[in-house]
């Protein structure tokens, strides 16, 4: 039967019938519905691990223990995930392992666009590369038949555009893959010195084998035409090239490390101008430059942000095309921002009034730092929040941490923020961490994790317990506020800041977008009267609340409005009262 699928969805079945029973991963845009959907076959464990690391080890153990498992994260999980992957590059597998790296061209929801196929060289592993969702599936088939045939993890890696974007898929019959029998092997699994050393030379070896093997690989293939141009691509590049010119010759690349040397030196020769088209790092170009055939590409397009047919036909065929629809009106520019209700906002509207220094991280909250909020001052990864907001206080002082604070949602804490917060508590540090507890992953679309006390299927578990970890790790000043209640939050982070010990403060209320959220049991409304117009209430954000510059006053949408109360907390003039009705 054909369907309709992402790529992602793709991905999920092309394990599902490749008979792959484990799948792990840390939710993270563009990669997050691969679990979903692959967690909703009978007869496979899904899980959400804490973080990619944990996943890739996970997954590690599954294979070793004779199953076919998926691994799926972001692109830059996978720098979360690297340590266990080189490793586990020397160690090979028993059951096949595929790791789905899903690169971000363009940082449509990331905080870099790195290219992964560089990891690729870096582990020494077998990267493939799927153009449309019908390969996405069939290309996951066969990096488990790889993955187990060269002995090796394989990489496959996506972009957002693939991903998220929809093509006919022709689902297939699930494959029975027995589990393989576990052979105690300390000499391929133990990875100390003397072990791993050998492990090397049979890493060198596979990768001989896998150079041979991409010559004749299925999965390239050249598609002749007119051989006065030859373009050598992969991934969603070559749609693009196909669209744009679909005339010339195209060495479509499905392996793309290692790459088929001799298949691109025949290709190279058979046509007048070479040019290599892939998004980001010029990977392919480099290789070819090094095995000294005159090869194009990133002299005339771009190394940086994502590709298209446009981009394409004006850098290629040099001409400017004009977008086909368009709208005739000039749509406001809609800034991201915290939804109505959002726990956060007062958060960053506290911090932003109090002048401190924030130390932000990934996730909802950090929208706090647009404006009009514009409450935080560095962002970096994953977890490195506490480490930052230490790291400013070694620099500058205990004066200086008194006016600065760690600010970590509670799925990012248990990612890689515990470990942060035990630094400073052993490197007597006296930092202040605000864990923003919205009850969920908020940002790639609320998955659970260990301190929802919920599984990937919504199943109870134990729960992670968020102020007794901090205790346990050695914080004495532990305490819980709502966010949505501003002098509580300002009260408890004036003590706290001056406490001279390290201490949390776990601002809990659920995600506004969740059924327990609890809100919308009340209605506000502006008193014309009492207003004059400060403006003060316009300053955090909601968009449940709007200003009218004829009349020289603000007004709350009753459509949007969830009845949070910030908006009145905030006024001086007390101009908002609750009644009204919806």
């Amino acid at each position: 039967m054909r369907r309709l699928m992402i790529g992602n969805e793709a991905i999920a079945r092309g394990a599902y019938e490749a008979g792959a029973t484990v799948a792990t991963a840390y939710p993270g845009t563009p990669s997050t519905e691969i679990l979903e959907f692959f967690s909703r076959y009978d007869g496979v464990y899904a899980e959400w691990a804490p973080n990619e690391k944990v996943a890739f080890e996970v997954g590690c153990g599954a294979s070793i223990a004779g199953a076919r498992t998926l691994v799926a994260m972001k692109h830059v999980g996978v720098n979360v995930a690297a340590d266990p992957l080189f490793t586990f590059a020397y160690t090979g597998v028993n059951g096949g392992l595929v790791l789905v790296s899903a690169d971000d061209p363009g940082m449509h929801s990331s905080q870099n666009e790195q290219d992964n196929r560089g990891y690729g060289k870096f582990a020494k592993l077998l990267v493939v590369e799927p153009s449309d969702s019908q390969e996405a599936k069939d290309f996951v088939f066969s990096a488990f038949e790889l993955s187990e045939r060269f002995d090796t993890p394989v990489m496959l890696r996506i972009t957002t555009r693939l991903a998220h974007s929809q093509s006919m898929v022709e689902e297939g019959e699930r494959q029975q893959v027995d589990l393989k029998p576990y052979t105690k092997d300390a000499a391929k699994y133990v990875m100390l010195p003397g072990h791993a050393r050998l492990r090397h030379l049979e890493v060198e070896k596979r990768m001989a084998a896998l150079r041979e093997y991409v010559e004749e690989s299925p999965l390239n293939r050249i598609e002749w035409g007119d051989r006065a141009l030859g373009i050598v691509t992969s991934g969603v590049a070559y749609q693009y090239v196909k669209e744009v010119m679909p005339e010339v010759s195209v060495l479509k690349l499905g392996t793309v490390n290692p790459l088929p040397e001799q298949l691109v030196r025949r290709f190279a020769a058979e046509v007048d101008r070479l040019i290599v088209v892939e998004e980001l790092e010029p990977v392919m170009e480099e290789q070819l430059k090094a095995w000294g055939i005159k090869a194009e590409g990133k002299n005339f397009l771009p190394r940086t942000g994502e590709y298209s047919p446009e981009l394409l036909e004006e850098r290629l065929l040099g001409r400017t095309t004009n977008t086909a629809y368009t709208l005739d009106t000039t749509v406001p520019a809609r800034p991201p921002l915290f939804c109505p209700g959002c726990p956060h906002r007062g958060v960053f509207y506290t911090l932003g009034r109090m002048r401190l220094t924030v130390c932000g991280d990934i996730g909802c909250y950090t929208l706090g730092a647009l404006k009009p909020l514009a409450a935080m001052d560095t962002t970096i990864c994953m977890g490195a929040s506490i480490g930052a907001a230490l790291g400013m206080e070694k620099a500058r002082g205990p004066e200086y941490a008194q006016k600065t604070v760690a600010v970590i949602g509670d799925s990012t804490f248990v990612h890689s923020g515990i470990t942060g917060l035990i630094d400073v508590v052993y490197n007597r540090g006296i930092s202040t961490v605000l864990i923003l507890d919205n009850g969920t992953t908020a940002m790639t679309g609320h998955q659970h994790h260990p301190a929802t006390g919920r599984t990937i299927d919504g199943v109870e578990t134990a729960r992670l317990d968020l102020e007794a970890v901090c205790r346990a790790v050695g914080v004495q000043r532990v305490r819980t506020v709502d966010p949505l209640d501003l002098n509580q939050l300002e009260a408890a982070l004036k003590e706290e800041l001056i406490s001279g010990q390290p201490s949390v403060i776990i601002a809990r209320r659920p995600c506004a977008l969740l059924p327990d959220a609890g809100l919308g049991k009340k209605m506000y409304y502006v008193d014309e009267e009492a207003c004059k117009g400060c403006r003060l209430c316009i300053k955090i954000g909601c968009t449940g609340i709007y200003w009218i510059e004829e009349e020289r006053i603000a007004r709350i949408n009753p459509n949007l409005c969830v009845g949070c109360g910030l908006c009145a907390q905030i006024c001086k003039l007390d101009a908002i009262l609750e009644g009204g009705g919806r």
